[in-house]
């Protein structure tokens, strides 16, 4: 039974551990096989805490024999993206100059998993520096892998957990999102995953130093989970979920909010902007908006989101008026290439001065308020993660048309991080041989309403991974 474990979605997984079924030990093990026989083709674990994993699930069988009560996530091995800190191991960001830079401690999320039980098993893969574009390559860790196609990338920048989370070696992936990091690789790799609520979570993402980033990196980072099943999804949700005094940002609001009365109104949204959708991301929508239908919700299309363009443009203004100081000294870090995106952008836009700035400031809440109406009228909102189908590796990086077309095919995912709102990426199916999927947007803190909807798609669409490294269903 051990070799089969890690095929279970988390949820059967932390319940066969609470009960005695399976060890904590049995559950590690089962995992580091999987990582032994796939890592090698598709390059998604970085680091391995191969020692740590099997010593905390050792951990977890004695407070069970103790007769202590166990955790939600009891035993689950979960994957943490190269940016996040895991006590004892380095936090590299895929950088060669960070090899040695070892964690003194967890981050926040990485502590709150390790409190519901879950088990850290491994770094994952990231774009260098989260910077050199949404193709998963380091300059410290190479490529990772899409494991439905070689020829299409997983996406980023939390690539690493979504193909680990998809082939089964890890149940939970715990990534980062400030424009599509966790959605965008979720669709192209066949997974769950949820950007919270800005201030839902509690996060550290200093960098180098005691001193915190400035007001963009502040409020658009957002930690969330990668997960094969939607049920995974919300255990993970629920134990992230809270206020921190590590974090002055986590709010103390409900994980659940209020009933809401009637069916929820769902506004459809398929080409967000009218700047084009591929037609199999249309129809995966159609697909969702079917199953949402079905389960008695009130789905209606509508003409176009709040004020997407001007929503780009801020958002774009904004993150590279604060990027730009610092972009001499990060440059250097980027390695052979990984300069190409950003690069790019700051040669086209010029950084805000002090007064423009201010003046953008008040245009992202001014935007975010549209938001807030909308969503009032329509407490969810279904479309895209990406409006093409999974592109090639580094066609962001290649030139302006490939970083144009990318950062257009995610546009919805960047204006949904600009005014803070939760998202659920889930699957629809596949097309092509590649894996299709959707978002469903919700209010600020209620991405219970987000997850319901999720699961209503899931439970009529159903489940894609866990994959083998040719995209066949394991």
């Amino acid at each position: 039974m051990g070799e089969e474990l890690w095929r279970w979605p988390a949820t059967a997984q932390a319940a066969a551990v609470r009960s005695g079924e399976v060890s904590a030990v049995e559950l590690a093990a089962s995992h580091l096989e999987r990582i032994a026989a796939v890592n090698p083709r598709v390059n998604a674990v970085t680091q391995l805490m191969a020692e740590g994993a099997l010593r905390d699930a050792a951990a977890i069988d004695r407070r069970r024999a103790a007769g202590e009560a166990l955790g939600p996530l009891a035993g689950v091995p979960f994957t943490v993206k190269e940016t996040t800190a895991v006590e004892g191991v380095p936090t590299t960001y895929g950088v060669w100059r960070f090899r040695d830079l070892t964690a003194a401690a967890d981050a926040p999320p990485v502590a709150r998993l390790r409190a519901a039980g879950a088990v850290p098993i491994g770094h994952a893969n990231v774009p260098t520096l989260i910077l050199a574009g949404m193709h998963t390559r380091s300059e410290l860790f190479g490529d990772t892998v899409n494991p439905w196609d070689p020829g299409r990338t997983p996406g980023g920048s939390s690539g690493g957990d979504a193909v680990a989370v998809a082939t089964g070696m890890a149940a939970l992936g715990l990534g980062n999102d400030s424009g599509g990091s966790i959605r965008v690789p979720a669709q192209f790799c066949g997974v769950a995953g949820l950007k919270p609520t800005t201030g839902r979570f509690p996060a550290d993402h200093r960098f180098l130093g005691p001193e915190d980033p400035g007001p963009a990196s502040q409020l658009l980072v957002t930690d969330g989970p990668l997960a094969r099943t939607v049920g995974d999804l919300r255990l993970a949700y629920e134990a992230l979920a809270g206020a921190d005094p590590r974090d002055p940002r986590a709010v103390p609001v409900p994980a659940y909010g209020e009933a809401l009365p009637g069916p929820v109104k769902v506004a459809v949204v398929a080409d967000p902007g009218g700047h084009g959708v591929h037609p199999t991301v249309r129809a995966a929508v159609e697909r969702a908006a079917e199953a949402l239908r079905a389960a008695g919700y009130d789905v209606r299309e509508v003409a176009d989101v709040p004020r997407l363009d001007e929503a780009l443009e801020a958002y774009g203004r904004i993150t590279l008026a604060e990027f730009a100081p610092s972009w001499p000294a990060v440059r250097g870090l980027l390695g052979e290439g990984g300069d190409r995106y950003i690069g790019m952008l700051m040669e086209e836009t010029p950084p805000a001065s002090a007064a423009e700035l201010i003046g953008l400031m008040g245009t992202w809440l001014n935007i975010r308020r549209s938001w807030a109406a909308f969503l009032d009228e329509y407490p969810l909102l279904l479309g895209p993660s990406f409006t093409e189908p999974p592109v090639e590796p580094g066609l962001e990086s290649r030139d302006r048309a490939g970083r144009d077309r990318v950062t257009s095919a995610m546009r919805l995912c960047t204006a949904t991080s600009f005014v803070g709102v939760p998202a659920v990426a889930v699957p629809t199916g596949v097309a092509d041989g590649l894996p299709c999927g959707v978002q469903i947007v919700g209010r600020a803190f209620r991405e219970d309403l987000c997850l319901a909807a999720a699961q209503a798609v899931e439970d009529r669409l159903g489940v894609l991974a866990p994959v083998d490294p040719r995209g066949r269903p394991e």
